[in-house]
């Protein structure tokens, strides 16, 4: 993917995360991740390419823009993209870290069509790569995670979604003295925070959205590390359903361990995230004299560069600031 293609991109998610940040704190998620969509659909039309949303708000039936199939741009490269307008909404209505606007792309026909229910996870960084598998025991990954990096296993942190479902993983890495980093929402930054020197977090594991596991995995292909999944309609009150509907277009065995190579299918993939609110790998979206400034991570697979972007939008009459 040519870093213009790359540039052009990153301002869709800067538009979107300034449409959403005026929400910040103003406890109407719902609002906050509409004004997301919209701005991001509005920039994803303005670019001469063909892109297809593979993860995106919903199927059509369920979502009047950035649906699952929806065709964007005014024509030429095909791409595909794979969207979380806001990641964090609820962090983004109560003003908490880390909700960011998050697209991943990648040549046509790289990024699976994750069905929209949960996927359980597990991804690590880089040194602790080849140590974990979504079929050990919690506990044994988390042994072995500490014993590729080197540390006391009472040293080691955990991410983990604060949901009741994940009551016995938390009981049980705790159980092994490992200690365990609790999130509200967001669970694209956890998984790719592992990867993340600075953030503290060793280990994601847990279930969330299958989309936000494609997301997460092309993050972590270009940065280094390794993410497993595995869908689970079992956890989803509409699963029956859903599971139905994924067998007639299932592109994947169901019931299969997903690896990072079978969810993003391609080198030359690119994530983007745009801080909302602030939080440890991005600033959030900020005001003064007149101008918006907002702060990107670039991460692109294909030269295994990771880039921060620091953007000052002067608009009319804004001043330029230098921090």
């Amino acid at each position: 993917m040519h870093n213009a293609r790359i540039m052009e991109i990153l301002n869709v998610a800067e538009k979107a995360a300034i449409a959403s940040a005026e929400w910040n704190g103003l406890g109407d998620k719902m609002a906050a991740d509409q004004a997301a969509t919209t701005a991001m659909r509005d920039a994803f039309n303005e670019i001469d390419f063909s892109g297809r949303i593979v993860i995106g708000e919903g199927e059509r039936d369920e979502a009047p823009m950035l649906f699952i199939g929806e065709e964007l741009g005014r024509g030429g490269e095909e791409i595909d993209i794979a969207v979380d307008p806001l990641e964090g909404t609820n962090l983004c209505a109560a003003m908490k870290p880390n909700a960011l606007c998050t697209i991943a792309i990648a040549p046509r026909g790289s990024l699976l069509f994750a069905p929209d229910t949960y996927m359980q996870k597990i991804a690590v960084g880089p040194a602790a790569a080849d140590a974990v598998h979504i079929d050990k025991s919690p506990a044994d990954n988390v042994r072995d995670v500490a014993r590729a990096l080197g540390k006391p296993v009472d040293e080691l942190c955990v991410c983990i979604l604060d949901r009741s479902r994940h009551a016995d993983l938390i009981a049980e890495v705790r159980s092994t003295g490992a200690r365990v980093r609790l999130i509200d929402d967001g669970d694209v930054f956890g998984a790719i925070a592992t990867a993340v020197p600075g953030t503290g977090i060793d280990l994601y594991m847990g279930s969330g959205g299958a989309p936000e596991g494609v997301l997460a995995c092309t993050g972590l292909k270009a940065i280094g590390g390794a993410f497993m999944g595995r869908l689970r309609f079992d956890l989803d009150k509409d699963g029956a359903e859903k599971r139905a509907r994924a067998e007639k277009t299932a592109q994947i065995d169901l019931d299969a361990v997903l690896t990072m190579d079978m969810l993003v299918r391609s080198d030359d993939a690119a994530f983007l995230a745009c801080g909302v609110t602030d939080g440890e790998m991005v600033s959030g979206v900020s005001k003064a004299g007149g101008s918006v400034t907002t702060e990107s991570v670039v991460m692109n697979a294909a030269d295994r560069t990771v880039r921060f972007v620091k953007t000052c939008h002067r608009g009319e009459n804004g001043v330029v600031r230098f921090r």
